[in-house]
């Protein structure tokens, strides 16, 4: 067997193991034993330290050289994943060169990877100056996480690396910027079999979503949108992504009801721009609460990076803007450099999604 073909071995066979653990936010005891999994391949290592750190239930995983408390080098991943209805979608299948499974591209692939070669390179270099963190709560935001451990527990390094966002030969320089709002409509309730007795909060409250997306966002729509061509993606956008009203009874009006809008946003306008103004598009008798607001980020890859990039892969990379959002704006705020691009991934947050095992050795 060739060290590539053994390489792989040891790194399909971690990422499965990490795929199986239903680490979501509803699940603290699976998220610990996902961390529980990481500590097993690295705690045996002479010379390193573990520490882990705790915000809000959340834990997070600092693996160190003893003694020393700002690396060179951070590589930087989180273990949670989306939450899925069903618990039989938290499995791992290798087919067509892939490994396929609820969070094998966000990122469970990667913290294999990772965790295999900080492994490799402390084996071989004892106290070498390069460091591992790995968090828990980035599908919510970052806060508890990546944002706690620089603002607070004062995390630094020289450069972070983070395979979170691109892919292996597209590296990220901007980020669009996030926004989560949960929005509350009230109402009066009424019988459902005379509506004009009430004052329905549902209906109330989808009326103002439409009419955010159709004075706010619509009129900033391209009007051609390619899934593989990243340059036609650099717009606002609005998705609604949650919906609940109280009711436990289907003839009956809903005096309440409760949303979740998750923008993305471009420079130059900030989160209190776009909070301001949905809030007032969306009218009275709709209350609407910032959850999370985090800046557009520019990031400035190291050319050192890129040029590892091309001599490994045989292709000069891509700098390109990414539509979704990384723990990397809480390093970029502390004035930490950020690398950030990743295997091959595809279908992320979806039942059959994916990352690439040949693009994962490379990386």
């Amino acid at each position: 067997m060739t060290d590539r073909e053994q390489l792989r071995d040891q790194i399909v066979r971690l990422t499965r193991d990490f795929v199986v653990a239903e680490s979501t936010e509803n699940r603290p005891d699976e998220r610990r034993r996902c961390f529980q999994l990481v500590s097993n391949q690295l705690e045996e290592i002479p010379g390193i330290e573990l520490r882990t750190l705790e915000k809000n239930g959340y834990e997070s995983l600092l693996v160190f050289p003893r003694g020393l408390e700002r690396p060179e080098i951070l590589f930087c991943a989180h273990l949670d994943v989306v939450e899925h209805p069903e618990s039989e979608h938290y499995r791992s299948e290798v087919r067509d060169g892939r490994i396929y499974g609820p969070g094998a591209g966000d990122m469970k692939g990667q913290l294999s990877v990772l965790v295999h070669l900080v492994q490799q390179l402390w084996r071989e270099h004892p106290g070498l100056s390069i460091g591992l963190a790995v968090t828990s709560d980035e599908e919510r935001g970052g806060e508890d996480g990546v944002r706690f451990l620089v603002e607070e527990a004062g995390l630094r390094a020289g450069v972070a690396v983070i395979p979170d966002g691109g892919s292996l030969t597209d590296v990220i320089v901007e980020e669009k910027g996030i926004l989560h709002l949960r929005l509350e409509a009230s109402g009066s309730a009424a019988h459902a079999a005379r509506p004009w007795l009430g004052d329905n909060a549902a209906e109330r409250l989808l009326d103002g979503v439409r009419r955010v997306h159709h004075e706010l966002f619509e009129p900033l729509r391209p009007p051609r949108v390619d899934a593989d061509d990243l340059a036609t993606h650099w717009f606002p956008t609005c998705a609604l992504t949650m919906l609940s009203c109280p009711n436990d009874s289907p003839n009956r009006i809903p005096e309440t009801a409760e949303a979740v809008l998750d923008v993305r946003f471009l420079r130059p306008e900030t989160a209190a721009d776009w909070h301001g103004r949905i809030s007032e598009v969306l009218g009275e008798g709709i209350e609407c609460e910032l959850l999370i607001g985090a800046e557009p980020t520019q990031l400035s890859p190291e050319p050192t990076f890129l040029r590892a990039v091309a001599d490994v892969t045989g292709t000069e990379p891509r700098l390109v803007r990414a539509c979704g959002g990384s723990d990397a704006r809480f390093f970029h705020a502390a004035g930490i450099p950020v690398m950030l691009s990743r295997p091959r991934v595809g279908n992320l947050h979806g039942h059959d999604e994916w990352i690439e095992i040949e693009s994962m050795l490379d990386y």
